[in-house]
C-alpha cells in the first residue's frame, strides 16, 4: 500500500485508507465528498483548517501505522 503523503488530495488519501476520515472529521474537514477534497491537498486543508500539516501528518501515521 502507497504511504499517504501530505501532497495528496484529502480524495486520493480516503481512496488509499479510509481508515483516514475519523481524522479529517475531527479537525473539522467535514465536506471529504465535496469537489475541493479532489483538488484540495492534505497541506492545504490543514492550513484552512488551521492545522500545521505536519501535525496532521503524525495524526494520520498514528492511525495508519506509517
Amino acid at each position: 500500500m502507497a504511504k499517504i503523503t501530505k501532497d495528496m488530495t484529502i480524495g486520493e488519501a480516503i481512496s488509499l485508507n479510509q481508515d483516514i476520515i475519523p481524522v479529517l472529521l475531527n479537525i473539522g474537514m467535514h465536506c471529504l465528498g465535496c469537489p475541493a477534497s479532489q483538488a484540495e491537498t492534505l497541506e492545504e486543508a490543514a492550513m484552512v483548517h488551521g492545522l500545521d500539516p505536519d501535525e496532521l501528518m503524525a495524526k494520520i501515521e498514528a492511525v495508519t501505522g506509517e
